[in-house]
């Protein structure tokens, strides 16, 4: 065709009636090309990154809202209008698929995509079965090598708070903590004070330091070496936390070895169960074991081990439950590991309630507020929902959250009944305090009424944990920490009965040993609950509470008189050793005493029996596979400790140790524990 003919059609052109474009196909024109786009996007995410900045490959509908009004502007033009619309259909397919457009990140989010999906990745992996988008899987195999921290996990927690709180800070209303109509703000008054700084709160005067991630924990020294002659009374509160074993867990699992503060011996050796003998009436709720072997780690000494059961009720159901779940909502909370995965663990323990429980919901952040009144537990739906419509935002009132909490279990208080106030937070109580003091005695006056305390700690960067403790124990209650959805089903599904239901209040233990036959011991842990020894017979004395078929170990290292080395001198001039009655009974090591209460007991009840040679077993091969694994998880705490006590065990040794000792393990919490040994061994270069 010359270019005569093809200048002669295009003038030929102007002539044709162009048909009117209905609406319809208008849309359908628009759809097309929408559609053609979301599928691209499709093939693109499955291959290759998203364009740098945008958290997923999306739709910029400000081009597609530019495109639709060509349609409409100017209709003085229907056929330009018309036209150009459908021209510019292709183009701005053309321009989705191959322009990277960069939108805004929110703010307390990294520009860096990269960088971004790394620390996804880190966070989503320790989460250890929980997805970002609320959906369970199944808790992935633990890693058995060591995997450095990557250095942009660290920065984004490090920036995440601060971020946080600008972003609300700028635009509050982008983050709603409840569903508004379902707020009732906090009554005046109480303890509720000013915002003031409170880095965390001290233990018996133990100091509180931060750890290079933020997480801050109550800083305290080993129990040392005794010589019987000097103080031959041993006296301290039982512990059945676990805390320090699951935030252990976590350190080593991300690459890094705990800040010797984070590991307390006892919450480690309970945090596993022992087959102890079982109670059978809750009169006598413990029925105490004593074995005595040789220590792994010092030939000159011997392991002595306390065990008690606590009583579970046969063919009883379990006393009607009120609980109050006191939920961290403030803007540190805006973590996957920490919001989503608290949301997760209560509707766990929403599922094991039954017609006669009840459960109250308030969320505290810059305010604290009612989000679900009293309500039945079968009403499960609505509990649910209410967990559901919490999120992140704003700085944190607790002492506003937990007064209104324990005004609704009062509100809701069930006589002879568990009432319960459940405190779901990272930890960081830094506005609204007016004291430590002031905490604590709220907390202990509340404790009197019959309403107890227990904390479930989330995430890190941010963890008091020295702060958890504190309420934990003035509170007569006990301190978890959840680091994945795994340990959630333990503490609030497997051991429902003895996080829930207490059976024994204030339970003491005092030994005293016999310096005819011991001439030095050392408590193994334990050490932030000591007890001055006039406290066992003080009823007025506050101790640890024991639920349900609770297990509780102890371990003392004794060194026998005559032993090759001791570490403490005998005195030139001492006394000679006479027991009281002027004669030396060569067959007790020592006497063990137990003081408890019952629940609804102001009174304290006594246990005692001695300690005698007959509980000695000549070797290891003699001893359960449970006091073998408890010898194995102590000496693994004092090497993360950097113990002067650990002796030369090598982490070989303890794994060996353990390895043999796992007996039946139905859960595969002792056989994780042996990969946790591998990962210290492998941090600490061994």
């Amino acid at each position: 065709m010359t270019n005569s003919e093809k200048e002669q059609r295009l003038k030929s052109l102007k002539d044709i009636e162009v048909p009117e474009i209905s609406d319809t196909a208008k849309r359908r024109a628009l759809g097309l090309a929408m559609a053609a786009f979301d599928q691209n996007q499709q093939t693109t995410k499955k291959t290759s990154a998203a364009p740098q900045g945008m958290s997923e490959p999306v739709r910029p509908t400000s081009i597609i809202n530019w495109i639709r009004g060509q349609f409409s502007m100017n209709a003085r033009f229907p056929i330009a209008a018309t036209m150009t619309g459908l021209l510019l259909l292709p183009v701005g397919v053309f321009l989705f698929q191959n322009t990277s457009l960069t939108p805004l990140a929110p703010l307390g989010f990294s520009n860096d995509r990269k960088e971004a999906a790394e620390t996804d990745k880190v966070l989503d992996t320790r989460t250890d079965g929980l997805a970002l988008n609320g959906a369970v899987a199944d808790p992935a195999p633990l890693n058995t090598q060591a995997s450095p921290m990557p250095e942009i996990r660290q920065q984004a927690l490090d920036e995440a708070p601060a971020a946080e709180r600008a972003r609300t800070e700028l635009a509050p209303e982008a983050e709603t903590m409840v569903v508004p109509s379902m707020v009732k703000q906090a009554p005046l008054g109480g303890i509720v004070a000013p915002p003031s700084p409170m880095p965390g709160m001290d233990n018996k005067g133990y100091m509180v330091r931060d750890t290079a991630g933020g997480d801050q924990f109550a800083e305290f020294s080993e129990n040392v070496v005794k010589a019987v002659t000097d103080e031959p009374v041993s006296t301290f509160s039982i512990d059945v936390d676990t805390a320090s074993y699951a935030y252990v867990r976590r350190a080593l699992n991300e690459g890094r070895l705990p800040n010797p503060n984070a590991v307390r011996i006892e919450e480690l050796v309970n945090y596993f169960t022992y087959d102890y003998s079982a109670p059978t009436d809750i009169e006598s709720p413990f029925a105490p074991t004593i074995d005595i072997v040789a220590t792994p780690w010092n030939t000159d000494t011997q392991l002595m081990r306390i065990g008690i059961e606590g009583y579970v009720p046969a063919d009883v159901g379990r006393p009607p439950v009120n609980l109050v779940f006191l939920v961290d909502t403030s803007g540190s909370m805006n973590a996957p590991d920490k919001l989503p995965l608290l949301k997760q663990a209560l509707t766990l323990l929403v599922d094991q309630l039954g017609e006669n429980d009840k459960v109250s919901i308030v969320a505290y952040a810059g305010s604290a507020g009612t989000v679900l009144e009293p309500t039945p537990a079968t009403d499960k739906a609505a509990i649910v929902n209410a967990l559901n419509n919490l999120g992140a935002g704003g700085s944190t009132a607790g002492a506003a959250g937990i007064e209104l909490a324990y005004q609704l279990a009062e509100q809701a208080k069930i006589e002879g009944g568990v009432n319960r106030v459940m405190l779901a937070t990272d930890g960081d109580f830094n506005v609204g305090i007016s004291s430590n003091d002031a905490l604590k005695n709220f907390i202990e006056d509340k404790r009197k009424s019959g309403t107890f305390l227990s904390i479930l700690g989330f995430g890190s960067g941010n963890l008091n944990d020295g702060l958890m403790q504190t309420l934990a124990q003035n509170g007569n209650g006990s301190a978890y920490y959840i680091d994945s959805f795994r340990e959630a089903h333990k503490v609030l599904v497997a051991e429902a009965g003895s996080t829930l239901v207490t059976i024994a209040r204030d339970v003491k233990i005092q030994i005293e040993f016999n310096p005819a036959l011991v001439a030095e011991y050392r408590l193994i842990g334990y050490e932030t609950r000591a007890l001055a020894r006039e406290d066992f017979n003080n009823d007025r004395v506050d101790a640890g509470d024991v639920g349900a078929g609770h297990t509780v170990t102890a371990l003392y290292e004794l060194t026998p008189v005559g032993a090759q080395r001791q570490l403490i001198d005998p005195l030139r001039y001492g006394e000679t050793v006479e027991l009281e009655g002027g004669a030396v009974d060569t067959n007790e090591l020592g006497f063990f005493k137990l003081r408890y209460k019952l629940p609804d007991e102001n009174t304290s009840r006594l246990i005692e029996t001695p300690i005698t040679t007959e509980m000695v077993h000549e070797s290891l091969g003699e001893t359960s596979d449970d006091m073998r694994f408890a010898m194995a998880v102590a000496a693994f705490g004092q090497k993360l400790r950097g113990s002067v006590y650990a002796g030369d065990m090598a982490w070989d040794d303890i794994r060996a140790l353990a390895a043999g000792a796992r007996g039946e393990d139905r859960q595969g919490y002792r056989a994780e524990f042996l990969t946790l040994v591998d990962l210290a061994a492998s941090l600490s270069g061994n």
